[in-house]
């Protein structure tokens, strides 16, 4: 049995304690089978990169911006896989990125930001030229831009995906039309190495 007690502490903020001690399995058979790491795993896919990755598929990325969500992914996944112990010395170390990256099957977060960018992207090309968010990311701003090297526009992110993955015209609009090839451009950003 579950017994709940609410308490109230001195800020005025009401704690709920709940005692498990009593409360029986359903099924104890099951939580042996379950690993850690798996699901902790789970835990960081579907808990912890949703809320990181909210909203991506407007960003514009640069290599700075890449580069700190790539450090974000390796220091999460260090601390799920933990150390390793060195085969020759013994002593315990940190993983490397390669060694994370074997043990991680997953595509990294920059190419799921990348695929999700390219999904939405056809959905927006597919638009008609009335709509806001159209208008928004596809035509150009009239007036003077500041003086310096222009920024990184959310179209050269999309350019520069689509020739990461061999496609070097810039009509991207227009192959968007085509929603089976651009399925397959969106899929070839998400795993390049894949044919």
């Amino acid at each position: 049995m579950c017994t709940h007690t609410v308490s109230r502490c001195s800020h005025g903020i009401h704690v709920l304690t709940v005692d498990v001690s009593q409360t029986p399995l359903r099924e104890p058979e099951i939580w042996p089978k379950i690993d850690y790491r798996e699901l902790v795993i789970w835990k960081f896919v579907y808990d912890i990169l949703p809320v990181v990755l909210y909203g991506c598929e407007t960003w514009s990325l640069t290599l700075r911006n890449e580069r700190k969500l790539r450090v974000f992914e390796n220091m999460v996944l260090r601390r799920i896989f933990g150390p390793r112990r060195d085969e020759v010395t013994g002593e315990w170390r940190r993983l490397h990125n390669e060694e994370v990256n074997d043990l991680y099957s997953s595509p990294n977060i920059v190419r799921v930001i990348k695929s999700r960018k390219m999904r939405w992207t056809g959905h927006v090309a597919r638009m008609d030229e009335e709509r806001g968010v159209y208008r928004v990311l596809v035509r150009k701003l009239e007036g003077r831009r500041p003086l310096g090297r222009p920024r990184r526009r959310w179209v050269d992110n999309i350019r520069m995906d689509l020739q990461e993955v061999g496609c070097w015209y810039m009509d991207w609009i227009g192959l968007a039309q085509d929603r089976d090839r651009w399925r397959t451009f969106v899929s070839a950003v998400m795993n390049p190495r894949a044919p």
